[in-house]
């Protein structure tokens, strides 16, 4: 995840500064305090087991700052070119109240943006600045919540593709590129196409927010000269990270619940095939102990 956040800050810079993202030198997004911010955000979001994320309209700020090449308008360059395609909100506070640290790990974890949804508050939490306006407290909130129903309803774009002329051995590298830009599914379906030649037809599961990005990499990385567009409903179980302790070592699970019950728990794969190369045990087997061990709480 802080990966991905650096990669938003690369390309952006490198946009602005018209070079490549991996010839980007990174100034003040390198100091140390920049790398704390986006690696414990994703430590944060992380721990706190949340799948979906809406954000408010982000508010900028106004007036002058400077930085490394000199004073500049507020918001900085690499921000605006960051938050292309999310909203903004209306600011007249004389400061700078969203850097492009700060957009990038917005505008990576947020699936959506807009008001409060429907939903149960669990948890509510603030970050104050140390400096005070007049114009508006300087705290950013999160509130973590649930739906009543356990099943939370998002809008996601399905992108699709018939493709009969690219090689094969493309397929998996273009699936892996797909998944790193953020596509919440992508698969490969076999057609039939004019001619009667085989082909595939590629669908891609994307957030509104990684659209554009994934188009992109079907473009660059494929040989499809058009996708077709639509809107969908997902719904999503509520979910949450956990660990336990097996008789082989610890086991991250993904547990899902609906009206309150638990109703699947899926070991993490990744660890269960690492515990079960190093001792011997067969894999099937660590499964289930990993789920048996798994308490409820």
């Amino acid at each position: 995840m802080s990966l991905d956040i650096f990669k938003v800050i690369a390309e952006a810079e490198g946009k602005v500064h018209a070079v490549r993202p991996d010839s980007v030198h990174f100034h003040e997004v390198g100091e140390m305090d920049s790398i704390i911010d986006i690696v414990g955000a994703a430590v944060a979001t992380d721990s706190l087991g949340v799948y979906r994320f809406i954000s408010s309209p982000i508010p900028l700020g106004a007036g002058w700052t400077k930085t490394m090449h000199g004073t500049l308008p507020i918001p900085a360059p690499a921000t605006l070119e960051i938050l292309k395609g999310a909203p903004v909100a209306k600011s007249t506070v004389p400061f700078e109240l969203t850097t492009p640290t700060g957009a990038a790990i917005v505008k990576t974890l947020a699936g959506e943006f807009g008001p409060i949804p429907d939903m149960t508050i669990g948890a509510v939490g603030y970050g104050a600045g140390k400096k005070d306006f007049k114009e508006a407290a300087n705290i950013l909130r999160v509130i973590k919540g649930f739906t009543e129903d356990s099943v939370a309803a998002r809008r996601v774009f399905v992108l699709e593709t018939n493709l009969d002329d690219m090689n094969p051995q493309i397929a998996g590298f273009l699936m892996d590129r797909l998944f790193e830009a953020g596509a919440l599914d992508t698969y490969f379906t076999p057609v039939q196409m004019k001619k009667s030649r085989p082909g595939v037809l590629l669908t891609v599961l994307a957030p509104e927010a990684k659209k554009d990005a994934i188009l992109k990499i079907i473009f660059s990385e494929s040989t499809a000269i058009g996708v077709r567009s639509r809107t969908a409903e997902r719904y999503c179980l509520e979910r949450k990270t956990s660990k336990v302790k097996t008789p082989y070592g610890v086991v991250r699970l993904k547990v899902s619940f609906h009206e309150g019950d638990v109703v699947n728990i899926q070991p993490e794969y990744e660890d269960c095939k690492r515990l079960a190369v190093k001792s011997g045990t067969p894999l099937k087997k660590i499964i289930n102990a990993a789920r048996a061990a798994f308490k409820g709480d």
